[in-house]
């Protein structure tokens, strides 16, 4: 027996868990650079959500059509991999279709549901692909969407129809060798609805052709899949993996509810009652805490997973109304910017040794501008819309904190409204004793 196609097969299989088992690490290890934040609680209703957000993709039905297109997808992509447990089974094994003897016509129903989503997908992607290069829709044509994004979903959607088209082509010629060649290996198993039609392509084909069409169709399409899944650390579509860790630890509270800021409270604490706690931990502590995010240490580890996992689609920007206004502001770059940012750190760690060699760059300023920042309206538009939970607010709000509380930086309409509210209790300009002279004109 020749082990050879065994042997390589098994070194492309560890080659690539190796570098894809890598990047995750990366990844995992970026995230874990931002502030902890504890999203223990609530337990069953946080599976509950992911289960509706990434599993069910509650909220992507709100755009029926493409909702539809992409659940296609995403139930292709799941049912479509289940094949690939027989595929590596048989490379690792050298044989072909082992599982077919064991499912019997259950089989049949596998390989026949794999080929109608594999063309269902086929459709799909052709339709994602018009509409993205063609049809030329609004939210796809933002500055921030131009470059390496657009090319970023071009090519994985090139990918998707190479992929199904390879395996429907290994199954049209699988199955012209179970009616033609009498074999021991190309035994008759298998339903093949679609590759069907292509069979008689190779009508005027040799046997020992049509053995090396749909030998080269295998290994492409699981070559194929080695290299989609490393690319995916390179791509938006890093949220195959990030939409379920995300939507789980997602914000459970209600949108309008801001978090409060440690140090602040703890400043408070220590102004009102100097034999407190907080008083104690501060007099202790030789550091003194930072108001505010200026850069991605100081944001916290799910806002730092929220970069990873935006799909880059744009319905947040799509339904910001500062940006429908037209400025500056698109919750889609607040994301991009901080997942570029924060590979910019990964990098420089690795490239000194497991240290940060500070770079002079940061998230703001260098990335984000304050005049994008003040344009948010706070409305958390941006954060209903995304059907994977993600909030950009968050990350705006932490920055408007820093360049208020560490830079005053806010503009003079800001500055003079808190200056109000601290001498005259109000955000308007009126002495306090002049309250109630309204009373007079009655």
């Amino acid at each position: 027996m020749n082990y050879i196609p065994n042997l390589i097969f098994a070194f492309c299989f560890f080659f690539a868990t190796f570098f894809f088992v890598r990047n995750i690490r990366k990844i995992y290890r970026n995230i874990n650079l931002g502030i902890p934040i504890n999203r223990s609680d609530n337990n069953k209703q946080r599976w509950i959500q992911m289960t509706k957000m990434a599993f069910g993709q509650s909220k992507m039905i709100d755009k029926p059509i493409v909702g539809l297109l992409h659940l296609i997808v995403y139930l292709g992509f799941i049912i479509i991999n289940i094949e690939l447990l027989e595929i590596l089974t048989d490379g690792f094994l050298g044989t072909h279709r082992v599982f077919a003897p064991y499912l019997g016509g259950f089989y049949n129903f596998l390989i026949g549901s794999f080929e109608i989503f594999a063309f269902l997908v086929l459709i799909s992607v052709i339709i994602f692909l018009v509409r993205r290069n063609v049809l030329n829709t609004r939210r796809f044509l933002n500055p921030e969407m131009k470059g390496w994004p657009k090319n970023d979903a071009n090519i994985i959607l090139y990918a998707e129809i190479l992929l199904m088209s390879l395996f429907l082509t290994m199954n049209a010629a699988d199955y012209w060798l179970q009616l033609n060649y009498d074999n021991s290996i190309y035994i008759n198993v298998g339903y093949f609805p679609i590759s069907q039609f292509l069979v008689p392509l190779f009508d005027n084909f040799e046997i020992s052709s049509v053995v090396f069409v749909e030998r080269t169709a295998w290994w492409l399409h699981i070559i194929g899949i080695f290299i989609f899944l490393n690319y995916l650390y390179y791509s938006k579509h890093l949220h195959i993996l990030l939409a379920f860790p995300n939507t789980y630890f997602s914000n459970l509270n209600s949108l309008g509810k801001l978090s409060n800021l440690k140090s602040v409270t703890n400043e408070v604490k220590m102004m009102m009652d100097p034999n407190s706690d907080s008083f104690a931990q501060n007099s202790s502590n030789t550091d003194i805490d930072k108001f505010g995010a200026s850069d991605v240490f100081d944001l916290n580890k799910i806002q730092l997973l929220n970069s990873y996992t935006c799909t880059e689609c744009g319905r947040c920007t799509s339904e910001c109304p500062a940006n429908i206004t037209g400025k500056k502001l698109s919750p889609r770059k607040i994301m991009m910017d901080t997942r570029d940012r924060l590979e910019e750190v990964g990098k420089n760690i690795d490239n000194n040794n497991g240290n940060f060699k500070p770079d002079g760059n940061e998230l703001l300023n260098n990335r984000i501008t304050a005049e994008e920042l003040w344009a948010c309206t706070s409305c958390n538009a941006c954060v209903q819309a995304c059907p994977l939970g993600i909030d950009p607010l968050s990350i705006i709000i932490d920055m408007r904190r820093y360049l208020v509380m560490e830079k005053s930086a806010a503009p003079s309409e800001i500055n003079n409204m808190m200056n109000n509210i601290e001498n005259n209790g109000a955000p308007w300009p009126f002495n306090q004793m002049d309250k109630l002279n309204w009373k007079n004109e009655l």
